[in-house]
């Protein structure tokens, strides 16, 4: 067989591959996505993927939430938390990152190693005092908590990740902007943050893919029904009567993953520049 015979099986085996671990990682999506058209007798009594007797209002029946509360109120408070914190955590990371990766001051060294060592910090050693902290603010039961860490740049992650792309930008353009009459703050604005798109996106995915399926913090922090968010509000559908209508749960759960997906599509090209570039500057 000739090289070029060889190349077209190798080929044709790896898409036949990927084809198949493509259809393993969607088909528990497909399965939720289908499931919200069946019965509960038939979600646990069936092993088939398509209804046999179709159901067609769960949409609409899981939309009326629990209670006086729907789920456009609990997506309006999702929203209310989660724009917020996104906005704030890339403006702010992006300005501290702007702080070590161009200036150079007393002590940068070791601030940038006590902020990097943050990140070796269990999430489960920060939860007390974050909660007696903020319960003495008197922040428990809004979105403050979530809001405030993100404005005043506590997420180390993106700021390592940020100072990683600000040093693949050169400093020539920081200076040329100077000549023109910039001053430092103009440079990091109209300069650099241009350049720094693919940072902006990935740090915005991320924060926002998280943030939305934050379940713990949530739970933490929020204790009234009418600013739950999504997760939780997923969460007491299954508390509210003692054979929950899963066709409805999981119609939720299907609506509440759109958001996410969409912003995902919308912004994959600068996502994959992003991620891909942290990875090789630096």
């Amino acid at each position: 067989m000739s090289a070029k015979g060889k190349k077209r099986i190798a080929a044709a085996i790896t898409h036949l591959l990927m084809t198949a671990l493509g259809i393993v990682m969607i088909y528990p999506l497909l399965w939720m996505l289908l499931s919200a058209f069946k019965t509960n007798s038939e979600i646990f009594g069936s092993t088939a993927l398509l209804p046999v007797e179709p159901v067609w209002d769960s949409f609409i029946k899981g939309w009326k939430g629990t209670g006086k509360v729907t789920y456009t109120q609990f997506y309006i408070n999702t929203f209310k938390l989660v724009i917020p914190t996104v906005l704030f955590t890339v403006f702010s990371c992006s300005l501290v990152a702007y702080g070590f990766a161009r200036f150079r001051f007393y002590g940068k060294k070791v601030l940038f190693m006590l902020m990097i060592s943050t990140l070796m910090l269990p999430n489960s050693v920060l939860i007390i005092p974050r909660y007696i902290l903020y319960n003495k603010l008197g922040w428990l039961n809004s979105y403050l908590p979530f809001i405030m860490p993100a404005l005043f740049a506590c997420y180390p992650f993106f700021i390592y990740m940020m100072v990683q792309f600000f040093r693949g930008i050169p400093v020539a353009l920081d200076e040329a902007a100077e000549i023109d009459g910039c001053n430092t703050f103009q440079v990091y604005w109209r300069i650099l943050l241009p350049l720094m798109k693919p940072a902006l996106f990935s740090a915005a995915i991320f924060q926002f893919i998280w943030t939305w399926n934050d379940f713990f913090n949530s739970l933490i922090y929020i204790n009234s029904v009418s600013k739950f968010p999504i997760v939780l509000a997923l969460r007491m559908s299954l508390d509210a009567t003692a054979a929950a209508n899963w066709n409805q749960v999981l119609a939720m759960s299907v609506l509440s993953l759109l958001p996410g997906t969409i912003l995902f599509f919308s912004a994959q090209k600068y996502f994959v520049e992003g991620v891909s570039a942290g990875s090789v500057k630096g």
